[in-house]
């Protein structure tokens, strides 16, 4: 039999707590799809989804975070164009000056208020909940 089963990714919101307004940290990608995007990418096999998200983190912007909470589950089979993904977001905290490596072509540093539109996948969904919860304490729900 051949299976076709979603495959399992994971995102990560940085928050940079060395830093007044807590910015988060955004790649642009150096692969299709092109633009801004949370870093993040595939769980590996035998991987837990907490090692893959601070692994994705160390490779993409070069920095060791810690993990703060697992945000939402994120399944749309929409939500990218390539294959059918689900999405664990994590919010994790960050310090230092991030790189961008591996998959990033650039990183950027943003405050809340400064977050660019049209990000890839469905990275604006994930964000303004994330926005929402940062600053109301209001989860994303079903």
């Amino acid at each position: 039999m051949n299976y076709r089963n979603p495959v399992p990714t994971v995102d990560i919101i940085i928050e940079l707590i060395d830093r007044p307004e807590r910015p988060i940290i955004l790649i642009e990608r150096k692969n299709i799809p092109y633009g801004w995007a949370i870093p993040g990418g595939f769980v590996d096999y035998g991987e837990s989804i907490e090692t893959a998200a601070k692994r994705e983190a160390l490779e993409e912007v070069t920095l060791e975070v810690e993990l703060i909470e697992q945000f939402y589950v994120y399944s749309d089979p929409k939500r990218d164009s390539r294959q059918h993904t689900i999405s664990i977001v994590f919010i994790a905290t960050g310090k230092g000056e991030p790189k961008a490596a591996d998959d990033a072509k650039n990183i950027g540093i943003f405050a809340p208020w400064q977050i660019p539109n049209n990000l890839c996948f469905d990275h604006d969904l994930i964000l303004k909940d994330y926005l929402r919860y940062r600053n109301y304490g209001i989860r994303p729900h079903l």
